[in-house]
């Protein structure tokens, strides 16, 4: 059955203000569209941990970069819509830009410190972008449980602060990435890899397995693990943005992995034009 579609800010509230009546559950699973199997995946979870899924569609303007190229972002709406039935979403949320940023918009949403470092650096302003409509979304459905990959890491953490900051009360589920076979994050812009780039972009996860690999087999150094990332990089001819060993939930800079002591390994990483960012558990 085809998902129900909104698209006007009083759709979704006299909608979710219905649902809350009625006492259901809701999950949901913001997105930026052009969805792939890890999207899919959000939303086949979210049904499990409540009976009511929404999910929502929006190209975020204020996310994007001035050198980031917004129109170029892949989209295909009737493709979604039809993932989004297939995975058993209830309503999809489609708005127009001026319907988020109306004229005179003026408030915006900064998560100070786990933002910092990493792609917060590399792309200023993007998770102001990020925060700002998130915090929107979820003012707006008011779900019990929203769900996010572990893809986007950095991302996560900044959803969790500000959803524990601003008193949201909302269930800040982040899921494992999905890969494709060969072990590629899945990611809306594997779209712009040409089929050679797409066999070089392997050397971001090859990398990370690798470096899991040394910890497991006892080398705790975050130089040795990062050189490991590097190594791959290197051997493939991308571009690195960043390759850093931090602590899981505050993202901080670590000079070593200490037992017991939960540990992420992000890199970024430039395929041709196409920037890829993928993520790894370390101890914990």
């Amino acid at each position: 059955m085809a998902s129900q579609v909104l698209r006007t800010l009083a759709e979704v509230k006299a909608w979710a203000a219905d649902l809350r009546r009625a006492g259901h559950r809701l999950a949901l699973v913001p997105t930026m569209g052009f969805l792939h199997e890890g999207h899919l995946s959000l939303m086949r979870e979210g049904r499990k941990r409540a009976d009511v899924v929404a999910t929502s569609i929006f190209v975020n303007p204020a996310q994007f970069g001035p050198k980031e190229d917004l129109s170029r972002y892949p989209r295909d709406l009737e493709g979604d819509l039809s993932k989004c039935a297939s995975a058993g979403v209830d309503v999809v949320f489609v708005p127009e830009a001026g319907a988020m940023y109306p004229p005179g918009y003026e408030t915006y949403v900064e998560v100070t410190e786990v933002s910092k470092g990493l792609c917060g650096d590399r792309r200023p302003g993007h998770f102001r972008g990020v925060a700002t409509i998130v915090t929107q979304l979820l003012s707006l459905f008011r779900p019990d449980v929203a769900l996010f990959g572990e893809k986007d890491y950095q991302q996560l953490q900044v959803i969790k602060a500000l959803n524990r900051d601003l008193h949201l009360g909302v269930e800040i589920l982040g899921m494992p990435t999905v890969r494709e076979l060969d072990g590629l994050a899945m990611s809306s812009r594997n779209a712009y890899l040409s089929a050679e780039e797409r066999k070089r972009a392997l050397a971001l996860s090859i990398g990370l397995g690798t470096a899991q690999s040394l910890y497991r087999s006892g080398s705790t150094e975050a130089s040795a693990l990062i050189e490991a990332v590097r190594r791959e990089l290197r051997a493939a001819d991308l571009r690195e943005d960043y390759v850093e060993l931090v602590d899981a939930e505050r993202l901080t800079p670590l000079s070593s992995v200490q037992p017991g002591q939960p540990a992420r390994l992000l890199v970024a990483a430039f395929c041709g034009t196409t920037r890829l960012i993928d993520n790894q558990p370390i101890g914990g």
